[in-house]
């Protein structure tokens, strides 16, 4: 739609609503809930504090169809990887993204060889990090980018998802404040993902991995045994 064409529909919209068409100006109520944002009710089971909180997130990542495993420290984590291929007898081969803090594990010494390139499809195994997962749900947060570009969440035969424990919220409400109060800026795309894909939208089958991963594994890095 051409400039003139947006212009009319937008003051076609304004009309409708009684606006007159110079109050461009966003009203002060609208203002001050962006500059000052409230949170919904979150529920009490939200608002859990460590360690009853990774225990929530492992029991809905769990009830989601997502398996876990819990470490000491990052450099755990090809380990964990190893373990996972093994378990689902893959071949120990991942595919990492080319930054980030998942580079310079010692994969190698855990058995496990990796490629730094994006995830294509049908790619056995892909490995990621979030950067918080919501106990509530058990869901994982994905931030797009050069760390976690959006093919890893798609993409794979089986995704892998690194989380530190210190990070994990209660609530999804929580979320957004997190973000806010770090100061990070909101990526191309953000993906909230609850277990691995499955649909049953055929005759009330339930498919997995119909728009994606057929396994989601959730490795924790627990926040008793890591450093702020």
């Amino acid at each position: 739609m051409g400039g003139d064409g947006r212009s009319q529909v937008l003051a076609a919209v304004q009309a409708a609503l009684g606006r007159s068409g110079e109050a461009h100006a966003e009203p002060s109520a609208v203002r001050e809930r962006l500059e000052r944002p409230r949170a919904n009710t979150v529920p009490a089971r939200g608002r859990l504090q460590q360690p009853d909180l990774t225990e929530l997130f492992v029991a809905q990542a769990l009830q989601a169809g997502a398996s876990v495993a819990r470490v000491a420290a990052i450099e755990a984590v090809p380990a964990a990887v190893a373990a996972f291929c093994a378990e689902q007898e893959l071949p120990a081969h991942a595919v990492i993204a080319g930054v980030g803090a998942l580079q310079g594990l010692p994969w190698q010494a855990a058995g496990v060889s990796t490629e730094n390139r994006l995830v294509q499809s049908g790619d056995a195994l892909a490995v990621g990090s979030a950067v918080t997962g919501i106990a509530e749900t058990g869901t994982l947060v994905m931030l797009s980018g050069p760390e976690n570009p959006v093919t890893s969440s798609f993409l794979p035969d089986n995704h892998l998802v690194v989380v530190h424990a210190r990070d994990l919220l209660g609530a999804s409400e929580d979320v957004w404040a997190m973000l806010r109060e770090r100061g990070m800026a909101l990526p191309r795309t953000v993906n909230w993902i609850t277990g691995p894909s499955r649909s049953g939208d055929i005759e009330m089958t339930m498919l997995m991995g119909a728009h994606g991963p057929i396994r989601l594994h959730v490795v924790i890095i627990d926040a008793a045994n890591e450093a702020p």
